[in-house]
């Protein structure tokens, strides 16, 4: 029982320092808020800042004599832990701004915020202050990057750092030290925001915005997109902006995105060449092709467009936005299900699942995954008509070359039917309220795949059980499920241990 409170204490000591972090990122939408004038948002997250805060330095004094190194199960037990309380605290400055109708409903869009989902329970989206609009699109940005990659950015020789860099569901180093390889995930976000966001800005005067309003949309814009968020200033979403100027500067942003970030930092240090040998990106355009093709099919089958120009650019946009998990529409939620049919929402849900890169800001189960099993099928149907000796060992490429071993392959097929047991999970509890199976499934893979695209169901008036049951399938499918794991067998052998003692 000792080593079960010893463990706590560790995992709320480091917890605590997170919280911490988060708290001081307050600080940008409170000065958003005094620079317009919003007195009453600056004081809304000025209570929200000392709320964390107390609560931070509370764990941390508490819990500062178990600042002891940190084991695989600890960094696993923090990540989900402090994602966890983070939903909670970061939720007050959303509740206290009057735009909620419940605290649940404001701690389920923090943690569609952190999880880079997009889906949203907001009141009156277009009348809220531009502190909230800030806040609403930081916490899509750094939940895209990582609260703990944040921190780890900032901590200084802490052991253990690997393990909740890991439970992120991040588990590629750019570089060979951890704190290091934080700091350039940073650093090339922080690159793409400025090239992202003046791009967007232009593109906002150019369609005729004012200069301040485009400078605010682009930044917001670029870092849901960014961090395949989903999140935009306006309730029209994209469509606000009626641009194809916008969309495409949008799907360019989102795709690079998605990609993993091992990835960019092989390319900036002069690797081109990986950008089309690499097993995630082959992959991510195969499927892309695949799903494309399926969701054509549909659209001409129902004759919905005019044209084929506009047929592609409404569908491939919806396609993309979905593939990366970004959730950003320039359709009606109820246009998808009333005029594109099952076949075309089909090829949304499969999009959806699959997502985008490991170790990138996308959700969904990965390309990555896809592209191993896809290739361990193929090896084992070669092993049923070739010759022992003419089958060679299968390998992959990813930054190098990777030789396919069952562990692997194992490995991969857990996290998928992970998803897929999830996803069956959350269509029968949305199908219990009552909701038709298509959109069911539909509404689901966007919430199991951290996406954001809506057919309707994710409302404030739907059921508190089924925001509650969405709120974890986010943040068991951003952590992929290793996290969630590790605290219910943690939780599970705390009961075990005082169930023995009484």
């Amino acid at each position: 029982m000792n080593s079960f409170i010893e463990d706590f204490k560790i995992v709320n000591y480091y917890s605590a320092k997170i919280i911490e972090g988060m708290a001081y990122v307050m600080a940008i939408p409170f000065i958003t808020a005094i620079f317009y004038k919003e007195w009453n948002t600056a004081v809304d997250f000025a209570l929200s800042f000392m709320i964390s805060m107390i609560v931070g330095l509370m764990l941390e004094i508490f819990c500062k004599d178990h600042k002891k190194d940190v084991r695989w199960l600890h960094g696993m037990l923090i990540t989900g832990y402090a994602w966890l309380m983070l939903t909670v605290l970061d939720a007050v400055p959303y509740w206290l701004s009057g735009h909620y109708g419940s605290f649940l409903d404001a701690s389920f869009d923090v943690m569609s915020g952190f999880t880079t989902t997009g889906l949203v329970l907001i009141q009156d989206l277009d009348h809220i202050s531009n502190g909230i609009n800030m806040w609403r699109h930081l916490l899509t940005f750094i939940g895209g990057q990582g609260m703990v990659v944040m921190t780890l950015s900032f901590l200084v020789g802490l052991k253990g750092a690997y393990m909740m860099y890991v439970g992120e569901g991040k588990d590629e180093k750019l570089l060979p030290n951890v704190k290091h390889t934080a700091r350039a995930i940073w650093g090339i976000s922080i690159v793409y925001l400025i090239i992202g966001t003046l791009a967007l800005t232009i593109a906002g005067i150019i369609i005729g915005l004012s200069p301040i309003r485009s400078f605010l949309d682009g930044l917001w814009v670029y870092m849901a997109a960014w961090s395949t968020g989903g999140f935009a200033p306006h309730s029209q979403n994209i469509l606000y902006y009626h641009s194809m100027l916008y969309e495409v500067i949008g799907i360019i942003i989102f795709v690079i995105g998605s990609f993993n970030f091992a990835l960019h930092y092989s390319i900036w240090t002069g690797n081109k060449k990986e950008i089309y040998k690499n097993i995630e990106t082959v992959s991510f355009f195969t499927t892309v092709m695949i799903t494309f093709i399926i969701l054509t099919a549909g659209l001409i089958k129902n004759n919905i467009y005019p044209n084929a120009v506009i047929m592609f650019r409404k569908g491939f946009y919806q396609l993309i936005s979905a593939h990366t998990t970004t959730g950003f529409m320039t359709l009606y939620a109820n246009q998808i299900s009333t005029d594109w049919g099952t076949l075309a929402i089909l090829a949304m849900v499969i999009a959806m699942l699959i997502g985008g890169s490991a170790c990138s800001t996308a959700g969904g189960f990965k390309g990555m995954r896809v592209g191993i099993i896809f290739k361990s099928f193929i090896y084992e149907i070669k092993k049923l008509f070739m010759p022992e000796k003419a089958i060679s060992v299968e390998k992959y490429h990813n930054h190098g070359e990777i030789r396919l071993d069952d562990e692997t392959v194992r490995k991969a097929m857990f996290i998928v039917l992970c998803y897929i047991v999830t996803f069956t999970i959350g269509v029968l509890f949305t199908t219990y309220f009552g909701y038709p199976l298509e959109k069911a499934a539909y509404e689901v893979a966007s919430v199991t795949g951290n996406v954001g695209l809506s057919i309707g169901i994710t409302q404030p008036s739907m059921p508190n059980t089924l925001k509650a049951v969405y709120i974890l399938i986010m943040w068991a499918g951003r952590l992929e499920f290793m996290a969630v794991f590790a605290i219910l067998g943690y939780v599970v052998s705390g009961v075990r241990k005082i169930w023995q003692k009484d």
